[in-house]
């Protein structure tokens, strides 16, 4: 077989520029999320897949703090994450209040998913 047509991405192909609508997940990770004034809330620390369905459920904000120490991290369903080319970054439609107030991850959020849906008003799956 001729090396030039085997279609398994190598590390460079995760890490290179993307277009169109996909993305790897590693290069969400540190990508800045902005409020709908185009201010700075935080970053994406991670993401969170749905083992049964596959898809990302939540992205997970890192906020507060400073230089990283004292940070929280706050699970926000993916859906409320729109990609703004022009900023590079995700922006959100919350305002710091609102998301101060939000359930995180270091309070055990996976043993009350049902209370971060409620919270953000998303359907559970």
């Amino acid at each position: 077989m001729d090396p030039r047509q085997d279609a398994r991405p190598t590390t460079a192909d995760l890490t290179a520029p993307t277009a169109g609508h996909l993305i790897a997940g590693g290069k969400v990770a540190g990508t800045s999320v902005y409020d709908l004034h185009g201010e700075n809330v935080g970053s994406i620390e991670d993401v969170m897949l749905d083992k049964g369905t596959g898809r990302v459920a939540y992205a997970v904000l890192s906020f507060g703090g400073f230089l990283g120490i004292g940070s929280k991290h706050y699970p926000l369903p993916w859906e409320m994450l729109k990609y703004d080319t022009r900023l590079e970054g995700y922006v959100v439609k919350l305002d710091r209040d609102r998301l101060e107030k939000a359930p995180t991850i270091e309070e055990g959020w996976h043993d009350r998913r049902r209370q971060v849906d409620e919270y953000w008003a998303m359907p559970m799956v």
